[in-house]
């Protein structure tokens, strides 16, 4: 009957470790189905293969070691019976426990090597980047060993360490255990007692574990090139004066004490032992601790600058390097205030393409208009630039998704077979605005309506920013393609995305997969449908090259043909260069070197190297040679369309801000310490973000397609510089700042918005709106610079309480002392430079609010009524109420003699 019982136990048993071993077989396989399908099976075939060969190796040597240690601590020839009845702990006797633990052995070190193995597989990229491993071309100022030792060695080896250390431990305490358990080792009122056997093998175990110290002290040295306790990342003065040295001893002192445990051996007693390891624990305390703390606050603090000051030097150097911040171009900026209408003609281009719509208000009016179906929703917009029937033009587009939370029935069949996909974009400019204040579009509606060369002729969006887990295609039910009135379109998928279901087998592993029982039993899905997964752009791209940090923004390109495409950039880092100051999350090592694109229809995955001269890519590109394209091999639509990375570009901003001192005493004495200015948005105090723009950069010949942050100094408000990345060839990456004269006060962002909130006029109106049953939303405060001119401008939207649906009402100009609140751009910049300017979303207003132009000989008098207007207001701004009389009064002059010659 027990033998019965044990049987039954066992069949429990592995049944159980089956089911274990199916529930992780279902997800690799079906993961292998998906590589396929996207053509990448190598790269998943080789990480599958080292992470395999990682479990075996660790888990076998983890195995070995222990089993051959332990073996030996079996195996000790058992001591004097009366140790055993000596023995103060009162355990079972040696007749009991060494059978059990002979058998329980091997099973209990299979699980720990098995688990070992598991672990070690999670580090495989430290092991992949070790093996192709590149060189910087740079070296440390410390030692001189090239970074590539540290970016890619380094981490290896204290992996190596730690790995070690454990399986010593871990062994140590079981063989304790062991010699415990068969009284090798026990408590007598005389007090402990070991078996000689036991005793050398133990001291061999600590010599082991005391020469794996002594390699953690000479990799510690190493270590300090990241020491953040100094008053700049990386080794300073007290790192290098006496934590090195001691190091440097401690890691020899723990090599002697390890060979006095084994010289210990043949020689009674532990007086040898211990005094070697009284010593290092002094010495380690006293070395790392106290001689340190004594250097810093006797040697250093009285001088800290003198101390410091070459150390400063290698923080500057190296986190300008680790950041692409060395090759920043410097320029000076004048900020005059002698801007005439007629520069203003002259950079055309850049004053039509001056961004009024901003993307929050933007995607709510967005929604408002072009949703169309409850289950459609914009989720971002993004900026982009276009050559719109000739011109060059930046505009905002928003794909348009499908919503599963927002489904009318959200049963499994219209989740995952009849709403399978988003479908078409809303595309328009930057500046233009209809006479209702709305933004005016370039593409609309479902089917898409295009009407400009920009056309869609493959609207669906299967693959995107949002998407549920999973749907299928090409089965029986129908398939919404979009709505058309009070009839729906339906169509079938004829793209090369998603798995062929095929088998039954295969239709029961996607259902254990999915955890869903209704894949099995539906009778839609055949063998020629596909169920697509990992639908999230994020998602998708990381499952192929997960070592890559990608952007938190996709954006969606539309190609010469139609084809909806999404591309996203992608960030190799590491947190292994020496010197250089991290980021928030660790890292302090970034570039941009990857371009990924998303087929929004197919699903293919692409990856294209933009910076081949990055050595972390390198190393990627060796690992994986099928992974990576360079980026010639980009067609040449989406290669228009490649953007500098804000996410990168904040970063740098943030860096800069601190890093743009160069000299050691400016660094320390933070003299020229910039930041990021900040803005109320939505009722909370944040950064400004960097914003893109077309513009004519001064001192360049063309317009082209550029991102900017501004920046002030620290604690102040007003500006002291601006930084630009270019974004168009062949000057893409290209970094340059403008730095503004210190002599002269030139009004920040935060001066700006102070001087409108105090402008009488302007917040009169604003408070009038409030008061109205309606919200004012002030929009992205924007500089541009033009010739040697800034100028600033900050749309304003109203937003009815109910509805939502926020209009373009006035957008306000500033430049020096001047600020202007119209109801456009064109007519706020007349009143600023006092000239008629014609921009290009001014002419789009007019051609439909002012069918017919006024005769040639009204012009003049127009021009003067203009004028005075502009008199009246500016008195008006400085109370000077007898120029607003006598400015009015010569208005009213112009006005009636308009009268009398129009006859109105």
């Amino acid at each position: 009957m027990a033998r019965q019982r044990l049987t039954s136990g066992r069949w429990v048993i592995l049944a159980f470790l089956f089911l274990l071993l199916l529930l992780q077989t279902v997800p690799v396989y079906t993961d292998w189905l998906w590589f396929n399908e996207v053509g990448y099976q190598e790269i998943f075939l080789r990480v599958l293969t080292l992470r395999g060969w990682l479990v075996l190796g660790v888990g076998f040597a983890v195995f070995l070691f222990m089993w051959a240690n332990l073996r030996v601590a079996v195996r000790s020839s058992p001591p004097d019976v009366l140790w055993e009845l000596e023995d103060q702990l009162g355990l079972p006797g040696r007749a009991v426990l060494e059978p059990l633990i002979r058998r329980l052995l091997i099973p209990v070190l299979g699980v720990i090597g098995l688990i070992s193995g598991i672990q070690a597989s999670s580090r495989w990229e430290a092991l992949l980047l070790f093996l192709n491993a590149r060189g910087f071309q740079a070296a440390d100022p410390l030692f001189g060993r090239d970074i590539g030792f540290y970016v890619f060695k380094l981490p290896f080896y204290n992996l190596l360490y730690g790995w070690g250390m454990f399986l010593v431990v871990v062994t140590l305490l079981l063989s304790l255990l062991v010699y415990v358990l068969q009284r090798s080792l026990v408590m007598t009122p005389n007090g402990l007692r070991l078996a000689g056997r036991a005793r050398a093998h133990l001291l061999v175990l600590a010599a082991l574990l005391l020469g794996l110290k002594s390699v953690a002290f000479y990799l510690d040295r190493f270590g300090l090139l990241f020491s953040s306790r100094g008053i700049v990342y990386g080794a300073t003065y007290t790192d290098i004066n006496a934590s090195l040295p001691v190091l440097t001893g401690l890691s020899v002192l723990a090599l002697l004490v390890g060979l006095a445990c084994l010289w210990q051996i043949r020689v009674k007693g532990w007086r040898v032992v211990a005094s070697g390891l009284a010593a290092l624990a002094v010495a380690w305390v006293g070395g790392l601790a106290v001689y340190p703390s004594i250097v810093q606050r006797f040697s250093v603090a009285p001088n800290e600058l003198v101390a410091e000051g070459p150390f400063i030097t290698h923080n500057i150097r190296m986190t300008r390097d680790a950041y692409g911040l060395g090759k920043i171009e410097q320029r000076p900026f004048p900020a005059e205030e002698n801007l005439r209408s007629q520069d203003l003609d002259r950079n055309r281009p850049t004053v039509d393409n001056i961004r009024l719509w901003d993307h929050r208000p933007l995607l709510t009016t967005f929604g408002q208009l072009q949703e169309i179906r409850t289950y459609y929703k914009f989720l971002d917009v993004d900026n982009d630039r276009y050559w719109v029937d000739g011109k060059y033009r930046q505009v905002m587009l928003s794909p348009r998704e499908l919503s599963y939370r927002h489904l009318p029935s959200q049963i499994w069949i219209n989740s995952h077979l009849t709403y399978t996909h988003g479908y078409g974009v809303v595309l328009g400019p930057v500046n233009r605005i209809s006479p209702e204040g709305l933004p005016e579009f370039f593409i609309k509606d479902i089917p898409p309506v295009s009407t400009t060369n920009i056309k869609v002729s493959r609207p669906e969006i299967y693959y995107g920013e949002f998407g549920n887990e999973y749907v299928f295609v090409r089965t029986r039910s129908q398939e919404l393609d979009y709505p058309s009135g009070e009839q729906n379109v339906y169509a079938t998928y004829k793209g090369n995305g998603g798995i062929q279901v095929g088998s039954f087998l295969r239709k029961v592993l996607f259902a254990m997969r999915q955890a869903e029982l209704k894949i099995l039993l539906s009778n839609d899905i055949t063998s020629e449908s596909r169920i697509m997964i990992y639908r999230s752009i994020a998602e998708r791209v990381r499952r192929i090259a997960p070592f890559l940090l990608f952007d938190r923004d996709p954006y969606l390109v539309v190609t010469d043909d139609g084809r909806l495409v999404w591309m996203i950039d992608a960030y190799t880092t590491t947190d292994g260069y020496p010197y250089s100051t991290p980021m928030a999350g660790g890292e302090n090592y970034i570039r941009n070197s990857v371009k990924a694109t998303v087929d929004a229809y197919h699903g293919s995955v692409n990856f294209y190297v933009a910076d081949p001269t990055d050595p972390v890519i390198q190393a990627y590109s060796g690992a994986f040679p099928a992974l990576f394209k360079p980026l010639s091999g980009m067609p040449a639509d989406l290669r228009s369309h490649i953007r500098y990375p804000e996410d990168l570009f904040t970063v740098q901003s943030r860096m800069y801000s601190t890093y743009h001192m160069e000299d050691p005493q400016v660094f320390y004495n933070k003299e020229d310490l910039w930041q990021i200015p900040r803005k109320a948005v939505e009722g909370r105090d944040r950064e400004m973000e960097p914003y893109y723009t077309i513009m004519r950069l001064p001192g360049e010949t063309k317009e082209e397609f550029v991102l900017l942050m501004l920046f002030t100094p620290s604690r102040k408000d007003n500006m002291s510089a601006l930084l630009v990345a270019r974004a168009d060839p062949p000057n893409y990456g290209r970094l340059i700042v403008y730095d503004f004269p210190k002599q002269k006060l030139i009004y920040g962002p935060r001066q700006i918005e102070a001087r409108i909130d105090q402008d009488a006029v302007i917040s009169q109106q604003l408070t009038l709106w409030s008061q109205a049953g309606s919200t004012v939303i002030r929009g992205s405060l924007l500089a541009f610079p033009i010739e040697r001119s800034l100028i600033y401008v900050e749309p304003l939207y109203l937003a009815a309480a109910a509805g939502q649906l926020p209009e373009l009402k006035r957008v306000i100009v500033a430049y020096g002392n001047r600020i202007s609140m119209e109801v456009n751009l064109e007519t706020a910049l007349q009143s600023i430079f006092g000239r008629s300017l014609r921009t290009d979303e001014q002419a789009i207003t007019r051609s439909r609010a002012e069918p017919s132009a006024p005769d040639s000989n009204l012009r003049p008098l127009i021009g003067q009524a203009w004028e005075q207007w502009a008199r009246a207001q500016d008195a008006l701004r400085r109370g000077d109420w007898a120029a607003y009389g006598e400015a009015q009064r010569r208005l009213e002059a112009l006005l009636k003699e308009l009268r009398d010659r129009t006859g109105r």
